[in-house]
Order: structure tokens, then C-alpha cells, then sequence
């Protein structure tokens, strides 16, 4: 494989009792956390660079949008931007984002969520 098109690797994990190994990008990881986040109860949606809100209109998903992962030694720490429905507690909201996007990472990653930053870039004040 030439070094161009070689895949860039946020972590490598070894499974117990497996000869080789698991290799997961960071943007599997980011969109993990995207999807956990948008199941949390009053979140309206992920909020991502303007590249990202365009691509989102033309109908391409991208479950990374609003979701920047850094692992380091197994270890990730999670930035995560998003929009809160009118109405609700904004501390409410993001406690269960940081848990939702923890459980969703550890469980399906094996590696160990250290950090679950959540910043609220807008709100949504549509009626459902």
C-alpha cells in the first residue's frame, strides 16, 4: 500500500486472546459520540463547521459533524458541540449527553472516555 493511501489510525487496540489487532479512526469515535449525543433528550442537533451544515443540506450524512476526538494511551477526550431544543434544562441536557456519548464509546470501543466536553453553540426554538 503506498503511503498516500495509507489509512490514518487514531488508536490501535489488542483484544485478549487475539493474535493482531483492531485499528479505530477518530472519526468512527466522533461518530459514535455524535449519534449517543443526539439520543439525549432535548438535544435538536449536532453543530459542526459550515463545511459541514452545506454538506448536511446537499443529503450527505456526516455522523462526525460536531464531535472532535482525541485519543492518547487508550484514552479519549471528547468536544462535542450542539444545539439544545427550546424549553429545556441546559445542565440536564448536557449531563446526558456526557453520559450517553461515555457508555456509547467505552462499550464500543473498549477504550476509556477520560473527558466528555460539551459545548452549546445554539439553541432550537422551533415547534415540534
Amino acid at each position: 500500500m503506498s503511503k498516500e493511501n495509507e489509512p490514518i489510525y487514531g488508536v490501535q487496540i489488542n483484544p485478549e486472546g487475539m493474535d493482531g489487532s483492531v485499528r479505530i479512526a477518530n472519526d468512527v469515535i466522533a461518530s459514535i459520540a455524535g449519534l449517543a449525543a443526539t439520543e439525549a433528550e432535548g438535544v435538536a442537533y449536532m453543530s459542526g463547521k459550515i463545511t459541514n451544515e452545506i454538506i448536511g443540506k446537499l443529503g450527505i450524512k456526516n455522523l462526525s459533524k460536531g464531535a472532535v476526538i482525541g485519543v492518547q494511551n487508550g484514552e479519549v477526550s471528547a468536544e462535542l458541540s450542539i444545539v439544545v431544543r427550546y424549553g429545556y434544562s441546559i445542565p440536564k441536557v448536557s449531563k446526558a449527553v456526557q453520559d450517553k456519548v461515555r457508555t456509547a464509546i467505552e462499550s464500543m470501543t473498549g477504550l476509556t472516555v477520560v473527558r466528555v466536553n460539551v459545548h452549546i453553540v445554539g439553541m432550537d426554538i422551533e415547534k415540534a
